[in-house]
């Protein structure tokens, strides 16, 4: 069985120009990247700006599990069955973060022969997009140290530096420590801390701006540090806003590659929808509803964290009204989250797949919440037996939703027509859709709302340090932004232990972070971390590259 690194490495791809042609995108409105990728320019969006969009469609997942759910290789596998269908279809996804590439995940390219190519570029350094927001992050970060240094003119209270310095790889180590050491020359001492690139604010103005001039003004109203004071300060104060969209100048661009049928792509923006909004840009998903009559775009982990968040922030945001929701699962997770080992997983259980099916039923439940028709994509295995596929089948049917089992890991396109008939039906259903939350409640109200409503939460408790935290906020205006709540991903709680449906258990905000230039709060629930660690045995273990350049161990 081949690899799925070797799977993409036997594609056979379209130049890059030809791909834009067939989307109608003229050559002075886009910039290759060599002869497979390429960024769609601003000149673009200011030609198809009064264009029709089309209909998007989001696939998001039940709670992820060890045994898998795939839920970018159903979006990859669903563009290219719409496209087999006849109808013109664009794929909008993510960037990969290195972080997981290298850490226990792997790559975000999809998988087997539903991927998105050159998958070895996407997965390591693509355009360049992660490093460019590294830069633009650890240049405030850099500044703010230099201002205290240099006589500190803002009067910053060093102990209340709140922007923290990133990196787009997983290091532990890196969470708290200590800067400016090794005497004056080296600056002034303080505590700091390293977040992953794809955390950063700076990731989500990136994904949330409309264009440079947006982008520009947004990262001059991060909220960087207090004085001493008290007054806040924000990045426009240090004087930098423009430098640090200087080196965003290519990165705010949306990324044009393809899959391995040739079903045209953009990807741009971050995962990571536990620690942060998890969606793609918001260029992006513009973009291909300009380019296509049909859009398959997907928000990170389970419904509960990146649909919540696609719904309520990036829709609410950008005005976006979605057609249709995905959501994946697989018989094996589901019986995963029954009760069944790993290692049993494909032995026949339907008393197990009875207990863990009650996850999926929350998440299908959450997003008619929404207002928007719902189908349900189960990845079949060949482990799955008929009694469990007709009572997966039924079950989902009882609570209004479309059922299709897909095949597109194995078959590609032709493994996934079923699932596109259906979200085709689905698509020409009427959506009502609205954010779960008004921006007019209190930010504890709005947190109140996604915890009784999505996760099924009896009610939220708040640190002192997080009460702390919700007056400065609410001090400084940001009472009327929405919420963005970092969570685990592995459970509707806060507790990563709870598979299933959690019951009898309460919410706890630890601490909340106003992210003034996204545009949102960010509260963070149980013990979530923004700087992931390493696995005892990381994926960066088994990947190699030979004398000749080919590279092996992606996936």
């Amino acid at each position: 069985m081949l690899t799925d690194i070797e799977i993409a490495n036997l594609a056979t791809m379209k130049r890059i120009g030809g791909i834009a042609a067939s989307l109608g995108i003229t050559d002075d409105e886009y910039e290759p990247y060599g002869h497979y990728k390429a960024k769609i320019n601003e000149k673009f969006f200011s030609r198809t700006k009064d264009h029709k969009e089309g209909k998007l469609i989001l696939v998001t997942a039940i709670n992820p599990t060890p045994a898998g759910e795939g839920k970018t290789t159903t979006s990859v596998g669903l563009a290219d069955a719409l496209n087999l269908l006849g109808k013109k279809t664009v794929l909008a996804l993510r960037e990969p973060s290195l972080g997981p590439v290298f850490g226990i995940k792997g790559g975000a390219a999809g998988g087997g022969y539903a991927q998105v190519v050159p998958m070895e570029d996407i997965n390591l350094h693509f355009t360049g997009d992660m490093h460019a927001i590294t830069a633009a992050n650890n240049l405030l970060a850099a500044i703010i140290d230099n201002s205290l240094q240099q006589g500190n003119p803002l009067a910053v209270d060093q102990r209340r530096v709140l922007f923290k310095r990133c990196m787009d790889m997983n290091d532990r180590a890196l969470r708290g420590v200590i800067v400016g050491l090794g005497g004056k020359i080296n600056g002034v001492p303080r505590e700091d801390g390293f977040q992953i690139t794809v955390a950063t604010e700076i990731m989500a103005i990136l994904c949330l701006s409309e264009n440079l001039a947006d982008l520009k003004a947004r990262l001059g109203d991060i909220l960087a540090a207090y004085a001493l004071d008290g007054k806040p300060l924000y990045a426009r104060d240090f004087g930098c806003a423009g430098s640090m969209a200087a080196l965003l100048k290519d990165a705010v661009n949306p990324n044009l590659v393809q899959t391995l049928e040739n079903t045209p792509a953009i990807i741009h923006g971050g995962p990571f929808a536990n620690i942060a909004h998890g969606c793609n840009s918001v260029r992006a998903t513009k973009a291909a509803l300009k380019l296509g009559d049909y859009v398959v775009t997907e928000a990170g982990f389970g419904s509960d964290l990146g649909a919540e968040k696609f719904f309520d922030i990036k829709c609410r945001k950008a005005g976006l009204t979605p057609s249709a929701v995905v959501v994946v699962a697989t018989i094996r997770a589901l019986k995963y989250g029954g009760g069944v080992p790993k290692s049993e997983l494909k032995t026949e259980n339907l008393a197990a797949l009875e207990r863990g099916i009650a996850n999926l039923g929350v998440h299908i439940e959450n997003m008619r919440k929404y207002g928007v028709p719902v189908v349900v994509a189960v990845n079949h295995f060949e482990s799955d037996r008929d009694e469990e596929i007709a009572f997966v089948t039924k079950y989902c049917e009882s609570r209004g939703a479309a059922v299709a089992f897909s095949d597109v890991f194995a078959k590609g396109g032709e493994g996934g027509r079923s699932l596109a008939e259906k979200v085709v039906v689905a698509c020409d259903t009427a959506s009502s859709f609205a954010p779960v939350y008004p921006l007019d409640l209190s930010i504890k109200d709005k947190i109140g709302v996604i915890a009784r409503e999505i996760y099924r939460a009896d009610g939220v408790n708040f640190t002192a340090v997080a009460e702390k935290s919700l007056a400065e906020i609410e001090k400084l205006g940001g009472a009327a932004l929405p919420v963005c709540i970092a969570k685990t991903q592995y459970s509707l709680s806060d507790d990563p232990t709870k598979l299933g449906v959690p019951t009898g258990f309460s919410l706890t905000v630890r601490d909340l972070k106003l992210c003034s230039g996204a545009g949102f709060v960010v509260a963070y629930a149980g013990d979530i971390m923004t700087m992931p660690g390493l696995p005892k045995a990381p994926a960066a273990l088994s990947i190699d590259i030979s004398d000749d350049g080919v590279i092996t161990g992606l996936f």
